[in-house]
């Protein structure tokens, strides 16, 4: 299972998070791109290398780079900002090549929430960003994922589906966070079923839905074992990324949150 450094994202670097659970037998990662975790623009090219020398040292590897969506919107109504957006995306592509990753997160976008833009407008902007974007993606051989955030403008999985079967590439696909997906209401299993042809990751936690949380694995209302059943049908394992998002002793959270998921039945082969 594919392990989120989210919860180190102020105490350490990527690379210092990922050594020391390394040391913890973990052996591949999702990283979220927010800097001083991990910024690009931030990372000299010998950080990169020696990054990677480490990773491959203790025969780990990163998945994904999540790019964000708080500070950047692809489908902003200012050209200059899905520019700015698409400029920073490029970037964390071209650490993906350095760091031999294949998958790369990125947000749909958002609109404002009050006298809001159409949606058809909001799409066209994103269909604009995606333009410039997936070339790069392609001849990266890097694929991008939307995620179904919560405060993106194309929130479910219905839409983001809608998305890529609009745009036919196969260098875009869906990252499905079931988290975000119950707090708005969705059924995460369901979803998982109907759609699993379009997803290419699920990240998992859980949450309420008073309030939005990548929490403990059992003290929200995801069903876990029956989100368990639904991955072992249709994905595997090495496509799940566990993103408890906890601050105070990550590893330990992250080793209860994998004992957890053992007991609903997952088998996660630790």
């Amino acid at each position: 299972m594919i392990i989120n450094t989210f919860s180190y994202l102020w105490k350490s670097t990527a690379v210092e998070a990922m050594t020391e659970l390394t040391r913890h037998g973990f052996k591949v990662f999702e990283v979220p791109v927010s800097s001083p975790h991990c910024w690009p623009d931030e990372m000299s090219a010998k950080l990169r290398s020696d990054a990677k020398k480490q990773l491959d040292d203790h025969g780990a590897n990163v998945r994904s780079l999540n790019a964000g969506g708080y500070d950047i919107n692809l489908a902003s109504p200012g050209a200059n900002m899905r520019r700015k957006s698409s400029d920073h995306i490029k970037d964390v592509i071209q650490l993906a090549v350095d760091w031999g990753v294949t998958d790369v997160v990125i947000s749909p976008g958002t609109r404002r929430p009050m006298i809001s833009p159409t949606i058809p407008q909001a799409l066209g902007w994103l269909y604009e960003s995606l333009d410039v974007l997936l070339p790069v993606a392609k001849q990266a051989g890097v694929r991008l994922l939307m995620e179904n955030t919560p405060y993106c403008f194309r929130p479910t999985i219905g839409e983001l589906v809608g998305v890529v079967d609009e745009i036919k590439s196969d260098n875009l696909s869906i990252v499905y966070d079931v988290a975000n997906a119950a707090y708005i209401g969705e059924d995460p299993v369901a979803s998982l079923r109907s759609h699993h042809a379009h997803i290419g990751l699920v990240h998992i936690s859980d949450t309420g839905t008073d309030v939005w949380g990548h929490d403990p694995i059992g003290t929200g209302v995801v069903d876990f074992e029956g989100l368990g059943r639904a991955v072992s049908s249709v994905f595997s394992p090495d496509d799940v990324v566990l993103e408890i998002i906890r601050e105070e002793e990550p590893l330990l959270e992250i080793k209860k949150g994998l004992q957890e998921l053992k007991k609903r039945g997952w088998d996660i082969g630790r």
